[in-house]
Order: C-alpha cells, then structure tokens, then sequence
C-alpha cells in the first residue's frame, strides 16, 4: 500500500482519502465500521463519515443500529485540527500530534475530553490502515480500540 502525503497543510490525510472498512470483535460482538474520508468545500476540509454496525444490531448497508460519527479536519490558527460529532451527542476538537511510538508514518489527532486526554491515530498496515483509540494515563497510553481496515472499491 502507498501511504503518500500530498503537499500543503491538509496532505497529510491523503493517505486516508477513500472508503475504508473494517470488521473487529468487540465484547458487544461483531462490529463492522466503514470510514469515508473525502474533500469537502473546494478542498478546505476533509470530512469523515464513520458508520459503526455492532452485535446484533448488523444491517449492513443502512444507517439501522449504528452508531455513527461526522468529522472534520481543516486549519485552524495555523494547526491542522479535527472536529468531530458523535451520534450520541459527544463532541470533541483535537490537534495533529506526532505519534512516533506507533508508526513513523502515523497520523494522530489528539483531544481534551471529559475523561481526559485521547488520542486517535491511523498508521499503514499490510494492504490498508491501522486505526486506534487511545486515552492517556500516568503509565502513558492505554489503547482501549484498534481495527485493521482495508480499501472499498
């Protein structure tokens, strides 16, 4: 897989542009997650549409049992940052930080949330992406999600 940015402040999420999807087990079952990253509003931002199907609750293709998540990544004072809304009303704004205890390529967004410090990171793996979630502790970072997705189309 080539994992190649692209010029300018927003190129560094070209490696994730497309439709992407993964399958994990969860202690909720099986969940499916399918990730749409593209340009939006003549290329200033880049907007992601994730779809969670989880357990029983899997319809592929609809929007029935999910859980899903709308976010944007565009600049922000200079910084390249993300805003992202939840569909069970959370919200949360973070900043590119580098992640080199993961991947040197990796692409990772760091947040304030209630609970305290999150981070999000996506890094090349084999024939697609590595994505996590990961909150921070006082022995580091605790990754509480990881999934293996693979290129639609």
């Amino acid at each position: 897989m080539v994992w190649k940015k692209e010029r300018g402040k927003l190129g560094v999420l070209a490696p994730l542009l497309g439709t992407w999807m993964a399958q994990a087990d969860s202690p909720m079952g099986v969940v499916m997650c399918t990730r749409a990253f593209t340009k939006v509003l003549g290329g200033k931002y880049v907007q992601l549409k994730a779809i969670w199907q989880i357990g029983e609750r899997l319809h592929p293709g609809t929007s029935e049992g999910s859980y899903g998540e709308i976010a944007l990544f565009g600049i922000a004072d200079g910084v390249l940052t993300c805003w992202s809304f939840t569909s069970d009303g959370k919200r949360s704004l973070g900043v590119i930080s580098p992640a080199p205890d993961i991947h040197a390529e990796a692409i990772c967004f760091e947040a304030e949330m209630p609970a305290g410090m999150a981070r999000q990171i996506y890094w090349p793996s084999g024939q697609g992406m590595s994505w996590a979630v990961e909150s921070r502790n006082k022995k580091g970072w605790h990754r509480f999600t990881e999934h293996q997705y693979t290129p639609m189309g």
